[in-house]
Order: C-alpha cells, then sequence, then structure tokens
C-alpha cells in the first residue's frame, strides 16, 4: 500500500514537473515581459529627434515614444522600460537572442528581413526613403552626377545595396566606405574621406542639423528607394506582435478620433461608441491582448497620439520641422491608417 501510494505522488510529481516545464517552453514574450516587470527595447542612441542619448544621460526620439507606448500598454508605466543601445550591425542578433523585446530603432521592413533574419515587422511608423548629402561647395543638383565618386554610409543596412542597384542601373562606378554607425559615416564625410553621405532621408537631416555648420551641406531631392520603418519583434509569437501591432494602431486611431493628452478625460465621457471601445470605457478589446482593458486611455495619458509623437519629436513642435507627408493620418492624403477598433 505504501509503496502506491509513492508511485503515486511520484508520478504526480513529474507530470507537475513536466507541465511546469512545457509552460516555460511555450510561454510567450507578453508573459516572459510581464514577470520581468520590465521592457527590453533596443533604440538608437545617435539620430536625434529618432533614438538619442541626449547629454542627461536619457533616451528621447521619436523610436524612443513606442518603447514607453509599449510599457504604457503593459505595465500602464512608460518608466518600465530598459533602453538597449544597438548599432546596425548589433539590432537582429539581439533580438534573435531575445535579449530585447522589441526593436524600435529606424530598421525598414524587407522581405528577406522577414523572412530569413528571424524577426516579424509589425507596423510602419515612418515612411523614409534613401537621400544623398553633399556639401555645398560642390555644386551637386543630382545623384546621377557623383558617378565614379566615394559613398560615406552606416553598415549593415539597405543603404548598401540601394545605392549598389541605383549605379548598377546608370552602369556607372563608385566607390562605398561603410563605417558601424552613425558618427563613423558623419565623421568620415566631415574629413572629406568621401564626396557624399548617404542613408535615410531622415537620418541625414537629422545629422545635418546636429553639424556644427549645417549650411554648408545639402541633402539632394532626389529619393533613390522606400525605407518604410518600423518596430520589429521576434518570429512567431503572435500574442506579442499583436501587442505591438495594437499599441501603434491605438496611437493612430486616436489622432484620427481627436483624442489628444490634453482632452483624453473630456473625451472618456464621449458618447461615441468608437471613442468608448477605443478607451477601453465599453467592450473588452484590451483584454481580449492580454492587457489592460485601458491600455490605448493609458498610452494617449503617458505618451500621446501618434500625431503628437510626430510633432513633438520630428514636426512643427521639434527642432527639425519635418512635414507629414506620407505620415500624414490617410484622412489627409497620407498613408497612416489603423484597422478598426470593434
Amino acid at each position: 500500500m505504501r509503496n502506491n501510494s509513492l508511485k503515486v505522488a511520484a508520478s504526480a510529481l513529474i507530470s507537475m514537473a513536466l507541465l511546469l516545464g512545457a509552460s516555460s517552453v511555450f510561454a510567450g514574450k507578453l508573459d516572459t515581459v510581464k514577470r520581468r516587470g520590465i521592457l527590453h527595447c533596443g533604440v538608437n542612441k545617435m539620430i536625434p529627434g529618432f533614438g538619442f542619448l541626449n547629454p542627461k544621460g536619457e533616451f528621447e526620439g521619436f523610436d524612443v515614444a513606442f518603447c514607453k507606448a509599449i510599457a504604457s500598454a503593459v505595465f500602464s508605466d512608460p518608466k518600465k522600460v530598459k533602453y538597449v543601445p544597438l548599432s546596425s550591425s548589433q539590432r537582429f542578433t539581439a533580438l534573435q537572442a531575445g535579449e530585447i523585446d522589441v526593436l524600435s530603432r529606424n530598421t525598414t521592413w524587407t522581405v528577406s528581413r522577414d523572412g530569413s533574419v528571424g524577426l516579424d515587422f509589425t507596423v510602419t511608423t515612418f515612411y523614409d526613403g534613401q537621400g544623398v548629402l553633399v556639401k555645398k561647395d560642390l555644386g551637386i543638383q543630382g545623384i546621377s552626377e557623383l558617378a565614379g565618386a566615394t559613398f560615406c554610409t552606416i553598415s549593415g543596412t539597405t543603404t548598401e545595396k540601394n545605392i549598389t542597384d541605383y549605379f548598377a542601373k546608370i552602369n556607372s562606378n563608385f566607390t562605398l566606405l561603410t563605417f558601424e554607425d552613425a558618427d563613423g559615416m558623419m565623421s568620415a564625410f566631415r574629413a572629406n574621406r568621401c564626396d557624399a553621405a548617404t542613408s535615410d532621408r531622415s537620418t541625414l537631416l537629422a545629422r545635418q542639423y546636429a553639424e556644427k555648420n549645417p549650411s554648408i551641406y545639402v541633402l539632394l531631392d532626389e529619393t533613390i528607394s522606400k525605407e518604410p520603418l518600423g518596430p520589429a519583434v521576434g518570429s512567431n509569437d503572435s500574442q506579442w506582435r499583436d501587442v505591438v501591432v495594437w499599441t501603434i494602431y491605438g496611437m493612430l486611431a486616436a489622432e484620427e478620433l481627436g483624442v489628444t493628452q490634453k482632452n483624453l478625460e473630456v473625451m472618456k465621457l464621449n458618447k461615441d461608441p468608437v471613442i468608448q471601445r477605443l478607451l477601453g470605457i465599453t467592450g473588452t478589446l484590451g483584454k481580449g491582448l492580454g492587457v489592460d482593458n485601458t491600455f490605448v486611455a493609458n498610452i494617449i495619458k503617458n505618451v500621446g497620439n501618434y500625431g503628437e509623437v510626430f510633432d513633438r519629436n520630428l514636426g512643427m513642435k521639434s527642432k527639425f520641422k519635418m512635414s507629414r507627408g506620407l505620415n500624414a493620418l490617410w484622412t489627409d492624403g497620407g498613408l497612416m491608417y489603423a484597422p478598426p477598433f470593434r
């Protein structure tokens, strides 16, 4: 009788161990982040306006704001973020290794990255394109005039292939010097090691502005590629991807519906059923994602809607004064569009 009892107890322990092991194996990123109590977000630290480590030792910028928004969705607290500064060549390895939960660092969505690099893209937060920065005294008007020239760019980016495709298309030669980060690229460009710097137009504009004498440079009008930039997560975790996706869509929907940081409390009393669902007053949309039902309201309270984040970091309320362009809402002629909150 005693042996039977021991066998039953041992069997129960083994079953429990297997169950716990299975839970550990299949625990998604959302559960991991919740248990840890802090979001690990991979960012840039050298692109003012997007991801930048300021003199106070604080990360700031458009991409950084989405880290805060995700933390607001999961924890209702934008401060629960550990920022992990990453170079272009480090970013995908960090995501694959689980060192970060989300990559929010001016990364272009491409089929090879989606299919072969072990990550899933979420939502395009900024529609960009590759440009070329030259010194004004060269008198260059178009990129084709730079045939035979030397270009500086950042390694591990789409810009290397784009500029190669460009000169192959016009059957011209060029020389490419690559650098680990934007500081290296601009330092070499400043020292005349190359005739031009090439990267995303927004990156070049931000770095031009940061130069001691920005007026000696000119960003050529020509754009040679499509660069849809946005956060990425690890592959095959649809629950976590959904949280990031609907965090961004919530910010877009809030702008479309006129919900801002300033009027949030008033809008909670609005009888519009769409606004009520968006803010979690009615329905269970947040709970369905595994976060608080008021996750969008928490994001707007802590970070603001998409338009507020754009204006504060890149737009008319920032030193860059960028126009919205393709990044305007679809209702204003842009490409920004959130699926229904229903």
